[in-house]
This record gives structure tokens, sequence and C-alpha cells, in this order.
């Protein structure tokens, strides 16, 4: 009985010494204590007593790995449960790879509905968030709360921001390692003035902003907002800030010309301004449709990166990565470039061609891809459906081809995504409009 004993206590002692080692945020149940500290006019968070700047990227179902490989040092997400992975699941990842995470609480959108003048609502959600928080707050990957994403898109209810300021004393008296915020969208005096009124809790303010990211600074002196904010989505010029065709479509920019973007508003709006910005998620560690599929992710829905996530490893790391992505220098649909309005007639053949160049001279692969216009339109980044290609109307496998123009009248896009073989990729696509 002693030996089977003995036997049995070695087992379960092997076995919680394998789980340990397995899942790393077993190792501690300990939150990291995080801190916002205003010293002669700077503010700094520090996390365990040491000063911390987030080098991020918003992060919902992408690679957390590569996030860590490339030099980031956080990630945040919209809500604790992504419906792919649980909370848990994303912390012990994020804990797994030395990341630390700014953790989403998924606060109802007016413009979804969400009645703030009905207090059972508002009290029912409340109930809901406070469990979530109570289910996380010691985990040691988290270290921000941000309450709810860009509320004050298309709402006119100040009373979200009582809902908003509620939360975040519940968490701050549960929950005393880890600072609050809520993310919004852009900014303006009045909205500044109500947050003041409505939701002192906060300890910061985050904000998302994209082309305008450049007058950003502007905009925070002239709302009078003095104290310490993140920027929790910067990246690609928005589908609302850009440039469109006869046909009312926007033309989305290729991944070279995001990418010299993203490096000049990096430069113009963040990097200069760290007295008062703690860093910033980028947007987006990943992929999704809006508007397009490359719209706004800096990776393919394959998984190879583009040009955008070189520019965020040399942002974090102060050099380049060993390999680079391809450049695209030039694409043309008979003839002509995406600012052109290009129309096609039903039925006839036009050329298309595409210059893209490697860094470390790759031999480079070429995939043509046409699909209708997306209609399943979405607000505010809400999900939108992809539009499925249409196979058999591109002739032909590298940097020319022929496309067939579909023989149904209406809009279109020609896609090209141009790859190195070593897991980076290039993209543009142009929109046409086949005549009636």
């Amino acid at each position: 009985m002693k030996i089977l004993t003995i036997l049995l206590f070695t087992s379960l002692l092997f076995s919680q010494c394998k789980q340990s080692v397995e899942n790393p945020a077993n190792e501690t149940a300990r939150p990291v204590k995080i801190e916002l500290k205003n010293e002669d006019g700077k503010y700094q968070l520090y996390i365990e007593g040491k000063p911390f700047y987030i080098k991020g990227a918003g992060l919902e179902y992408g690679n957390i790995a590569k996030l860590a490989e490339h030099g980031g040092n956080s990630f945040r997400t919209w809500s604790t449960d992504n419906g792919q992975r649980t909370g848990q699941e994303v912390l012990d990842e994020a804990h797994k790879h030395g990341l630390y995470v700014t953790m989403g609480l998924n606060v109802a959108r007016e413009r979804h509905g969400f009645d703030y003048n009905d207090p059972e609502a508002v009290a029912e959600q409340f109930e809901r968030i406070k469990k979530e928080v109570l289910r996380y707050k010691d985990h040691p990957a988290l270290i921000i709360w941000a309450i709810g994403n860009e509320l004050n898109l298309r709402s006119t209810n100040p009373k979200v921001w009582d809902a908003v300021n509620q939360i975040s004393e519940f968490i701050h008296e549960v929950d005393t390692n880890h600072l609050t915020t809520t993310t919004l969208a852009g900014i303006g005096k009045e909205l500044v003035d109500d947050i003041r009124q409505r939701a002192p809790d906060l300890d910061l303010l985050s904000f998302q902003i994209y082309a305008n990211i450049v007058n950003l600074p502007k905009y925070i002196q002239e709302s009078g907002w003095d104290k310490a904010y993140m920027i929790t989505e910067w990246g690609a010029t928005g589908h609302w800030e850009i440039e469109k065709t006869a046909w009312d479509v926007p033309i989305e920019n290729n991944s070279s010309t995001k990418a010299d973007f993203y490096l000049k508003r990096y430069k113009a709006a963040i990097e200069p301004y760290k007295d008062q910005c703690v860093g910033s998620y980028v947007f987006l560690w990943g992929q999704k449709q809006e508007r397009t599929p490359t719209w706004y992710g800096i990776f393919l829905e394959s998984g190879e990166a583009t040009e955008s996530v070189d520019v965020m490893h040399y942002i974090w790391n102060g050099e380049w990565p060993v390999n680079r992505s391809p450049r695209l220098d030039s694409f043309l649909l008979n003839g002509k470039t995406a600012y052109q309005n290009v129309t096609l007639m039903p039925g006839e053949n036009y050329k298309s061609r595409v210059e893209a160049s490697d860094p470390e001279g790759d031999a480079l692969t070429y995939f043509w891809d046409v699909k209708p216009e997306s209609t399943d339109l979405g607000d505010g980044g809400d999900r939108e459906s992809v539009p499925p290609s249409l196979p058999g109307l591109v002739t032909g496998s590298g940097a020319e081809v022929m496309l067939k123009a579909p023989q149904k009248p209406g809009p279109y896009r020609l896609f090209i995504y141009v790859f190195d073989g070593n897991d980076h990729a290039a993209h543009a696509n142009i929109p046409f409009l086949v005549k009636g």
C-alpha cells in the first residue's frame, strides 16, 4: 500500500510539473501590477516597477507568436471571447510568448440599438461584464481593461459614459492591479468634456484614427485633454477617407503605398509625443473583410506578411527584418490605373500587368483573382461577408495576363497577389465597371 501511495503521489507531481511547463500561466496566478505615473509632465507606464512603452497591435484572431517574433510587446482585443478562442486561451498564449494584453470588454453600442435610457438593460449588461472582469482579473498577461469600442460612433446619448464609469469603478474596486480606458472613434472637445464629466474614473483615453492621425496632436490640444492616452487603432487610410471611382466605390492603396503611410504616420503623430502617448496598437495584426479582403489586415488570409509588417518590425526594433516583403511598383488594367475609372465591355479581353520587385531578389509568383464589388457593407468595422471569386476570367499566371470581362454588367475588382516564397506578399486591386 505504501509503495502504491508513493507511486500515485509521484505520478500526480509529474503531471502537475508537466502542466506547469506546457501552460506558463500556471507558473503563477499572480497578476502583474501596472501603474501610470506623471513624472514632471511626462506620463509613463510601469509594469512591476519597470518602464513600459506599448509596441502593439490589434489582434483578434491573428498570430500571437509572430507578433512576439517581430518585436511587439502587447496586443489589444475587442472582447473577452472572440468566438474562436476564450479569453483564457488568448491570455495564456500571450503569457507564453511574453506579451501583455489590453483586454476588451464588449459594451453594447447605441448604433446597434442598445438603449442607455433602459435601466434594466444597463444593469443586465453590468452584471455580465462584472463576471468577465472577475474571471480574468488575476491573469499575469493582463495589463489594461478597454471598456467598450468606439461607443461614441453615431451615438447621441451621453449616458453611455455613465455606464462606462460604473464599470471602471467596479474594476478599480475588485482589481487594484490594472488600468481602465475606453476606445474612441476620433476626438473632439465636446466628446472629451462629456467623458471628463461622466467617466472621471478612467485612467486614460484611447483614440482610433486613420489617415487623419497626422492631425491627432492638434485635436488633442484643441480638446483640452492633457492626460495620458493610447492609440488603439491606426494604420491604412480608411475607406471613408480615400478617393472614389465615378461609380462611388473606394480605391484601395496597394500594399507598398500602405506601408509607406504606416511609417510616415508613426513618425509624424506617434513617435514624437511620448510625453503623453504611452504607446499604440496598429490595426490589424491579421486579416479581415472590410470593403475588401485586404484593406485593413497586414497579413493575407493565407498567412503571408505584407510590407506593413516589415514597417512595424522596423518601428519596434530599429532595424528591418532579414527578409523583406515584395514591393509593388505599378499595376495596370487596359493601360489604366485604379484612379482612371476603368470601364470594360462584357465578355471582351483586356491586358493587365503588374510590376513588382523583391529586396533580396527572391523569385516572385503571382495569383490573380476577380470578385464582384462588395455589397454587404458593415459600419464601424462590423462583420462583412467576402464576395465570391469568379473563376475562369484570367488567362495566364505571370506578371502579365488577359482578363475576360464578366458578362454581367456591374462593379468588380481585379486583385493581384505577389509572393516571394518566404511567407511574404504584395497586393493591389483595381475596381472596374462592366458596362450595361
